[in-house]
């Protein structure tokens, strides 16, 4: 959980962070379909859930990339963390409320899968908002609208436009000609992201999903 301050006076990013935390606060969304043909086809093949493997694929892209972890620690200090995990949310059916679970992150997907198994058998039947406790703080928020194959998403956050880390909402997969789509929505923040870090992110996601042989694990 090791997080690291921002030197502001040696970051080549301080005028650009000033001016859309400070000028013009500023956030934005963006949504891209993911082609999951082949992952999916996979991972019925061998009765693994799609859930977890797109949590592994965001929370692997995110700890790529230190602009994806940016955040401020307890004491209000820039920086960011050595590695997230994610925090997501899973649907009741009975009475239609959800729950966020956060569970470790390991990247190794065999491992993650485990874990995210473990997590669901404990906490899933529990009727709360947050029913695991001690979430660390270096987590960021993944949410499923699985009813809808959205073409756009967007939050309005009221926290005075200082959250930092980025926000994703999965939607439902749906087929076009010979491929099975995926629409993913990230929010992020100017200061810390621009169109450039978005792109890299559904750029690597479809990577992933197209290679799926390098980290899903043999059977």
């Amino acid at each position: 959980m090791k997080f690291h301050p921002i030197d502001m006076n040696n970051w080549s990013r301080k005028p650009y962070f000033e001016h859309y935390l400070h000028n013009v606060r500023c956030t934005f969304s963006m949504t891209a379909n993911i082609d999951i043909s082949l992952l999916l086809a996979e991972l019925k093949s061998r009765s693994f859930k799609l859930y977890p493997a797109l949590i592994h694929m965001l929370t692997t892209v995110v700890n790529r990339h230190s602009e994806f972890r940016m955040s401020y620690d307890s004491d209000g200090i820039l920086g960011y963390w050595e590695s997230m995990s994610p925090s997501y949310t899973i649907f009741h059916q009975d009475d239609k409320t959800f729950s966020s679970i956060w569970t470790a992150h390991h990247d190794d997907f065999h491992e993650f899968y485990r874990r995210y198994l473990a997590d669901q058998d404990e906490f899933g039947g529990i009727k709360q908002f947050i029913p695991k406790s001690n979430e660390p703080p270096n987590t960021f928020p993944i949410s499923s609208i699985p009813w809808v194959s959205f073409t756009a998403f967007n939050l309005n956050i009221y926290n005075e436009g200082t959250y930092l880390l980025p926000i994703f909402t999965i939607g439902k997969f749906f087929r076009q000609t010979d491929r099975i789509l995926l629409p993913i929505a990230v929010q992020m923040h100017h200061a810390v992201c621009d169109g450039y870090h978005a792109s890299l992110l559904f750029q690597e996601l479809q990577s992933l999903a197209d290679d799926y042989a390098k980290w899903f694990p043999e059977k």
